[in-house]
C-alpha cells in the first residue's frame, strides 16, 4: 500500500462509500488515515459526542463540505449535545463548508448560530427544530453567507416578530430554493417583503404551523394586519416548483397573501397545494389535498371539500401539459349528498382532456366501478394508484382490460376487492407491475399469480 501513488490512493478512496468502512481503511496506514482525512467530504453526528471531542474531529477532517447534525430522538440530556462552542469550532475549521444541516439541535441559539456566518462558502443551510434561534441570528447569518442559494427552516418557533432577515435576503440574497414549514412566527404575509428576491426563486414551500381541522369552520389568518399596506408587484418569473400548505386566504377580502403566486409564475411546472388554482400554462404535476368545509350556495350551507366539477373544467382549460394527478382526501364521510365536491363523471373528463399519465386517488369514497369504466377510455392513463377507495368491486377490476396504455397499478387499502377481482388482471396484457398491500379480501397466493 505504501508504494501506491496519492493519486491512486484518492481514487480508491472514492469508490468507497460507506463511512464505516473508510474508518477502517484509515487504520490500515497512516498515509491512508492522512488522505482519508484530507479527502472526507461529508459527516453526519449523533448525540453522544463532547465538544472537547469535536475539535478534534473538525481538525482531523479540514476538507469538509458537509456536515450533518441530527439529535432527532434524543433529549439534552440524554447524550452529549453540540453547543454554541461547538459551531464556533464547526465554523473555525471547516472553511470550506457548503452544507449545513442542524436538527433538533437545542443547546444552539443565536451566539452559536451567527458563528455560520464565517462560512463564506455556505451554500445550504438546514435548520430543523432550533427553538432558541431567532430571527435577529438569523439575519447576522445572512450578512456573511453571500452565496447561499438554498434555506430550508422547520419548526422553528424562535424566529418570530421581525422580518428583517426576510428583507435582507430579498435585497441582497441569492436564495435559488426556499421552504418554511410549521414555524409559528413566520406569516405567509412575511413574504410579500422577500422583493426582489422572488426574481431569483426557482423553488419555494410554505406550510402553516396550523392544524388542519381549523379548516372545517369558518376562519381566517390572524396574522393578517389590516392597518398595513401589501404590496403584490412582485416578479416571480423563475419559479418552477412552489407548494403551499394549510394556508387560509381571504377570497371575498382585499388581501390573498401568498395565493398572488398562482397568477404570477408563468413558468411553473410542479404544483402542491389544498384548496387553490389557477391558471398554469407549463403545469405538469398537481398534488391537491381536500378536507371538507362549509360553503354557501344557493340551495343553503353545505358541507364538502371545495373542489367541484366547474374546478376541474378550469384546471382542463388552464393546464393543457398536466400528466401526473394526485387527489386526496382527509376527514370525509360518506353521506349523501356527497362531501367530497365533484363528481367522478368530471374526473373522467379531465382525463379525457388532459395528457394525464398518472392518477393517484386516496380516499376517494366518491369513485366507484362506474368510475373505473370511465378511466377505460383514458387515452394517456399509464399508472393508477387507488388507496383506502371503498367503494371499488370486483366487477371494476373487469374494466381494466380496457384500459388501452395501463402499465402501472396500485391496489392499497380496497375493501371491496377480492380474488375474484385478481383474477380479471390475467388478462390485461400490458400490465408491467402489480402492487398490492392491506387490501384484506384478497389473498396473497392470488396477488401473486395476477
Amino acid at each position: 500500500m505504501e508504494q501506491l501513488s496519492e493519486e491512486l490512493i484518492i481514487e480508491i478512496l472514492k469508490k468507497i462509500t460507506r463511512t464505516s468502512d473508510l474508518n477502517s481503511l484509515s487504520l490500515v496506514s497512516k498515509q491512508l488515515y492522512t488522505i482519508n482525512a484530507e479527502q472526507r467530504a461529508t459527516i453526519r453526528l449523533r448525540c453522544g459526542l463532547a465538544t472537547e471531542d469535536f475539535l478534534a474531529l473538525c481538525s482531523q477532517f479540514p476538507n469538509l463540505l458537509k456536515v450533518e447534525i441530527d439529535y432527532s430522538g434524543s433529549t439534552p440530556g440524554n447524550g452529549n449535545h453540540i453547543d454554541n462552542q461547538g459551531l464556533f469550532v464547526l465554523s473555525s475549521c471547516c472553511t470550506l463548508l457548503n452544507d449545513i444541516t442542524l436538527t433538533f439541535c437545542s443547546k444552539i441559539n443565536d451566539a452559536g448560530i451567527v458563528c455560520l456566518s464565517y462560512c463564506k462558502k455556505l451554500i445550504s443551510l438546514k435548520l430543523n427544530s432550533l427553538p432558541e434561534v431567532t430571527s435577529s441570528g438569523l439575519l447576522m447569518v445572512f450578512f456573511g453567507c453571500k452565496a447561499l442559494s438554498s434555506l430550508f427552516i422547520n419548526d422553528c418557533k424562535g424566529i418570530a416578530g421581525s422580518t428583517e432577515w426576510l428583507e435582507h435576503l430579498g435585497t441582497d440574497g441569492s436564495l435559488e430554493e426556499h421552504v418554511v414549514n410549521n414555524c409559528q412566527g413566520i406569516s405567509q404575509y412575511d413574504f410579500l417583503k422577500f422583493g426582489r428576491g422572488w426574481m431569483k426563486l426557482k423553488k419555494f414551500e410554505f406550510e402553516n404551523k396550523e392544524s388542519l381541522w381549523k379548516h372545517f369552520g369558518p376562519s381566517h389568518d390572524s396574522s393578517y394586519n389590516s392597518n398595513c399596506v401589501y404590496k403584490y408587484d412582485l416578479c416571480c418569473q423563475n419559479l418552477k416548483d412552489l407548494r403551499l400548505a394549510r394556508l387560509i386566504t381571504e377570497p371575498e377580502g382585499p388581501e390573498i397573501g401568498l395565493r398572488f403566486l398562482l397568477r404570477k409564475c408563468k413558468a411553473l411546472e410542479r404544483l402542491c397545494l389544498e384548496y387553490m388554482l389557477t391558471s398554469c400554462k407549463n403545469l405538469k404535476s398537481i398534488s391537491l389535498w381536500m378536507i371538507p368545509g362549509l360553503y354557501h350556495e344557493p340551495d343553503g350551507i353545505v358541507f364538502r371539500t371545495g373542489l367541484t366539477d366547474e374546478s376541474l373544467e378550469a384546471l382542463t382549460n388552464s393546464c393543457p401539459l398536466l400528466q401526473d394527478v394526485e387527489l386526496a382526501f382527509t376527514g370525509v364521510d360518506h353521506w349523501e349528498p356527497p362531501e367530497i365536491g365533484f363528481t367522478q363523471e368530471g374526473l373522467v373528463k379531465l382525463m379525457h382532456y388532459c395528457p394525464i399519465r398518472t392518477l393517484t386517488l386516496n380516499g376517494a369514497l366518491f369513485f366507484n366501478d362506474k368510475g373505473m369504466k370511465g378511466l377505460s377510455s383514458a387515452p394517456f392513463l399509464e399508472t393508477l394508484s387507488l388507496i383506502d377507495c371503498m367503494e371499488i368491486t370486483d366487477y371494476g377490476m373487469s374494466f381494466l382490460v380496457q384500459y388501452p396504455r395501463l402499465t402501472d397499478l396500485k391496489l392499497q387499502y380496497c375493501p371491496g376487492l377480492t380474488d375474484v377481482g385478481m383474477a380479471e388482471l390475467v388478462h390485461a396484457q400490458k400490465l408491467q407491475s402489480l402492487v398490492v398491500d392491506g387490501c384484506y379480501n384478497i389473498s396473497e397466493n392470488a396477488a401473486g399469480h395476477s
